[in-house]
Order: structure tokens, then sequence, then C-alpha cells
């Protein structure tokens, strides 16, 4: 991973931008919130856009002429282009209406749009997909699901001791055979950043594809689909600091073409006769009934945001909280930090504490104001791999400080204190 020089950044001035972290928790305590991975908040410009298109154009999009419509079907569109400039995608063509952005609810209905849209579609038995034990359930159910339908066969990439991907084994899972390639940006539970620039050309070299799980990487650091040479991108709104309800998939255009549509009805329709129908093209075959319309717009000025601090910023800052963190929780008595070291993965720390579930010391830390995670953050053959049944999960976002991880290890030290008196008694 590149190595981030430190520069001067203004974290109080980012920390005002988002209400809610002015909210007191805890009998009055500060919200420190490290739970970023499962949802991050939302700054002031994204609410206020929200509002806006509620109070100001709210109504149905490509489906008017009124003045309502035109406004709020430009505002959807304008954001569609944001999105694909932001991961570097091909431009909206408004003259024939083609986009390789599909709006979709989020990171596993762009994954199962995939699934069903293309592998259900295009595979057959005898074909292999292969994941990895990294994966979300997200990015993993529905590839069980399409190779029982097709007959396919599912195979898992090696990891290595410290929970990265074996590329030393690739050859033995990934052959002539293998049809895609669905891997996670960055694991939800471990924080490891896959290599994904070899994997995409070691899959092309064998005539795979390659979906890339979006959900945790994209809101922490550059992607460009281009540079990448990926498939297809999924990604959510929700942790991009952008509104829940509203995901993105990206796909080349040619794959988005050949694929059927995943929902059918609404504005996805081009032609409907009493024995058949025809279908748009995309992004518009895909996205059936009504949009998320004031989501997706909201998406659009979370991407606002997000570019205007600098995606190069955001993941500055976050490794140098990554770092801080792995350094002090290193530091303290029964406390296991699961995956690879800091220069391997992104801004995720999964532990354990010796004597404690991390339920248990999820609740204790959130009794300080402290906002983790806890269980098996929807990965659980992971978490059989790394034989635990759950973790506790610190994730960072642009808004901590180093503040707040002298307040995590404080209250870390504390729940280990009291659990001891408990166990002595």
């Amino acid at each position: 991973m590149t190595a981030f020089a430190a520069a001067p950044f203004d974290v109080a001035a980012v920390r005002r931008d988002f209400p809610i972290l002015s909210r007191p928790v805890a009998g009055g305590r500060p919200l420190v919130y490290l739970d970023n991975a499962a949802t991050a908040h939302k700054p002031r410009a994204v609410i206020d856009k929200l509002v806006e298109c509620y109070t100001e154009y709210n109504a149905n999009v490509h489906r008017g002429v009124h003045p309502l419509h035109e406004r709020v079907t430009a505002e959807l569109e304008e954001a569609r282009g944001k999105i694909a400039r932001f991961i570097g995608a091909r431009e909206f063509d408004p003259y024939e209406e083609l986009s390789e952005i599909v709006f979709t609810s989020g990171t596993t209905m762009a994954i199962n749009l995939v699934a069903h849209s293309w592998g259900r579609k295009f595979l057959k038995p005898g074909d292999e997909i292969l994941v990895s034990v990294l994966e979300h359930h997200a990015n993993l159910v529905p590839w069980q699901q399409a190779a029982q339908a097709t007959g396919a066969t599912l195979r898992y990439c090696p990891l290595t001791a410290d929970g990265q991907l074996d590329l030393s084994r690739l050859e033995e899972v990934l052959t002539r055979r293998t049809r895609l390639v669905a891997v996670t940006g960055m694991s939800n539970v471990l924080g490891t950043l896959p290599p994904v620039e070899t994997l995409v050309q070691r899959a092309h070299d064998v005539g795979a594809l390659v979906l890339l799980d979006g959900a945790q990487s994209v809101p922490h650091r550059p992607v460009n689909v281009r540079q990448l040479g990926v498939d297809f991108l999924a990604f959510s709104g929700h942790k991009l600091y952008g509104p829940t309800g509203i995901g993105v998939l990206y796909g080349r255009l040619e794959l988005l073409e050949a694929m059927d549509p995943f929902l059918t009805g609404g504005n996805m329709i081009d032609e409907v006769f009493l024995d058949r129908s025809t279908f748009k093209r995309p992004p518009f075959r895909f996205e059936a009934g009504t949009l998320p319309i004031a989501q997706a717009i909201g998406l659009g000025a979370a991407v606002d945001y997000v570019r205007a601090l600098g995606l190069e910023t955001i993941a500055r800052h976050e490794h140098q909280l990554l770092a801080e963190c792995h350094a002090r929780l290193s530091q303290l008595e029964g406390v296991t930090i699961h995956g690879p070291d800091v220069p391997a993965k992104g801004a995720i720390v999964s532990f354990t504490v010796e004597g404690i579930h991390a339920h248990d010391l999820g609740t204790k830390l959130a009794q300080q104001g402290v906002a983790i995670r806890a269980g098996h953050h929807c990965a659980m053959p992971l978490h059989a791999w790394l034989n635990v049944d759950a973790t506790a999960r610190v994730s960072f976002a642009v808004y901590n400080t180093r503040e707040e991880i002298d307040i995590l290890v404080d209250a870390l030290e504390a729940a280990r204190r009291t659990f001891r008196r408990g166990h002595r008694a």
C-alpha cells in the first residue's frame, strides 16, 4: 500500500459538517462513533440536498413534462454523471440515453442484479466462480445461488495466515473454467486490501470477468474502474456519507447491453404487447419501478462533498488513525488483532479480548459513548476461518480523531477491569 505522507488536515472543521457528532449520548458523554464500516454519518450538505429535493422539486422522474418533473429528472441525471466521473466510468449519453451507472438500493442489490441478470444467463455446468473467504455474505450468497441454479461451481482463493489472498496458489483455483472472479475491494472484517489490479489481469488472462465489491473501498480510497479494468463494481451510498437506500452498479456497457432485466415494470419498459415486451437500454433496463430519487440526488451531493475533501486526503487521515489504533491496541494485554498489519489493510481493526465476548465488550463500550460493531459482521465463513465466533470491530471515517482513539483505549481498559472483577467474584 502507498505510504501516505503527513499533511495538514482540519478534522475539527470537518466534524462541524456532521450535525449528529455534536449530540451527546450515554449520560451526556460525547459520541465516539467508530462503526463507519456499517454506515457513515451524513454531512449537512447531503441533508440539505434531501430537504431541497422534497421541498422544491418533488416529483417522479422520466415520466412527465411539467416543471417539477423536468427539474427532478435533471437533478437525478446530474447525480448519475457525478458518480460516473467519481469512479472513472463513461459519461451518460443524453441522446442515446446510455450509461454504465445503474442505480440500485445498495451493494447487495447490485451484486444480486449481476448474479441474476448475467450469472443465470451466461453460466453453465462446468463453469467456475471464484470468490474468497474474505467476502461479505452479499458477495457470497448470490454466487452460491447462481451456481446452484446453473450447475456452475464455486471455488475459493486460499488465504495466507494473516488473512490476505495467497497469490502464490492462485493458479490452483483460477483456470480456463473460471467465468467470474468476485472479490472485495476491502474486507469489512480484517480491512485486507486485495491486489485488485493483479487479480483483474490474471482473471482476464483466462477469459474471466471481475466483479469488485466496493462497499468498503470506494468511500476510503480512489477507485477508477477504467484504470483497474474491473468489469463490474458495486457500492452503497450510505457508507459514502450519502443516504441509505441507494447504491450503484457499474458495468461495462457491452456487458450491461447483453444482460436481461433483473426486475420488470415501470420506466424500464420500451414496448409491451399482450404476448411479449421489449426493454430499454442500460441503465434504465435495470431501474424498474420508482427509483429512490431523493437518495440518488443526495448521493450526488455526497460525491461532491468527498471530492471537495479529496479521497487522497481522506485516505491519508484514516491511515494515520489506523496506524495509531493498531499500535495502541497491540500494547493492551489480552487483545488480539486479526488480519494483516497496517500496510496491507484499510481503516478497519477487528480484534478479540481474552475473557470477554465481543457482544459484551460492545455493550460496555456503548455505556461509555463509544460505538463499535460486535458480531460476525455478515462474514460467518471468515470468522470460522479465524476460529472465533465474533469479533469487535473499529472502523474509521474522515471525521474521526486521535483523541477518540484515546477514549476507545481507556474504555477498553475499563471494560477489562470490570470483567476481571466479575470473573474473580
